[in-house]
């Protein structure tokens, strides 16, 4: 495994990032969350049963997210085809990027690498709607990652803090 100092922290604005969802051109990752609130998930791979939990329990509390304006957005460096069999499996709704470069996502991140066979462990963002960094999850294994209730309460609690 390797690991950067550079981790990207609270208040960060996020890096740019591009993502390439199954069956649509590649998108900048800020700018298409850009004005929202919203989580960026970084998978380990389609194989992982911790990573479909996540991914599921993100699907699953998609209308709480939604009422409260969260974009969710994952990527892995799994290919096309494994994601778009992932995406089906779970009927996930939200964009999942493929064929992600694990060591150019640690460079702008800090998210920690698994070095044979390379993939990205488990790192989660939430961003505000300016695209800075509220919270950052950083797993060094398959435990250990962002879930949708807590998401969802901490931007409840953020936005009842702009209106006070």
């Amino acid at each position: 495994m390797t690991q950067n100092d550079a981790l990207v922290n609270p208040g960060d604005h996020f890096p740019a990032i591009t993502v390439t969802p199954v069956g649509a051109p590649a998108v900048e990752l800020a700018e298409a969350v850009a004005g929202h609130f919203a989580v960026v998930l970084f998978c380990r791979d389609s194989w992982c049963p911790y990573d479909n939990a996540q991914l599921r329990a993100f699907q699953g509390a998609s209308e709480k997210l939604d009422d409260l304006d969260v974009k969710v957005v994952a990527l892995s460096v799994d290919d096309e085809a494994a994601t778009r069999e992932l995406i089906a499996k779970h009927d996930l709704r939200f964009p999942v990027g493929h064929s992600a470069d694990a060591a150019a996502i640690h460079e702008v991140t800090g998210a920690f690498v698994n070095a044979d066979p390379a993939y990205l462990q488990s790192t989660g963002f939430v961003l505000d709607p300016d695209g800075n960094v509220i919270v950052s999850v950083y797993s060094s294994g398959a435990i250990g990652r962002l879930l949708p209730d807590e998401v969802a309460g901490l931007v409840d609690y953020v936005k009842s803090q702009q209106t006070s």
